[in-house]
């Protein structure tokens, strides 16, 4: 198991309020298994987000020291690949279309309201972490227009008067 230095003591503490023992338990499983395997870092990251939800730089510590690497070579493969999050993400991840079609048929209302509803901003994650809203440049559902995507649902010709209760949906 991954024994943290001394100095590390209020990073150890951070991670231990923002993940469970058992969350912990399986990241340090993770960081032993790939221990030494030469190329193993992606991986690793991979499967330390599909615990967390995301790599916050207190937890790339963490692997990097578990992996004998430097923090600035985790940190540098965690922020060039879009795939891996920084941030906390909600349990629900919603796509706004922002494409030109979505756009001529009122998806400003409807991102006003969805803001205003959630009280968060598009590439935002609500306080409760319930759900994380992302701009995307177009959904492919320009016949169906404004369309937004919540998990693997498509919600389609949405207007500001459905927001509430697509969101209520979502728990």
């Amino acid at each position: 198991m991954y024994a943290p230095d001394q100095g590390l003591t209020s990073r150890v503490t951070s991670l231990e309020n923002d993940f469970t023992p058992e969350q912990l338990a399986k990241i340090d499983e993770i960081i032993q298994k790939n221990r030494g395997k030469p190329g193993a870092m992606i991986q690793v990251l991979k499967n330390v987000q599909e615990v967390t939800g995301y790599l916050p730089p207190d937890l790339q510590n963490r692997i990097a020291k578990g992996l004998n690497l430097s923090f600035s070579e985790v940190f540098g493969v965690a922020t060039f690949y879009s795939y891996f999050k920084l941030q906390p993400v909600g349990r629900h991840q919603i796509k706004v279309c922002m494409g030109t079609a979505c756009y001529v048929r009122g998806n400003k209302n409807l991102i006003e309201t969805l803001c205003r509803d959630l009280d968060c901003e598009v590439g935002g994650t609500t306080e409760d972490r319930r759900f994380t809203m992302e701009g995307v440049r177009c959904l492919g559902c320009c016949g169906i227009a404004p369309v937004i995507t919540i998990n693997d649902d498509v919600h389609r010709e949405v207007q500001a008067k459905d927001v509430p209760p697509i969101l209520n949906q979502y728990q």
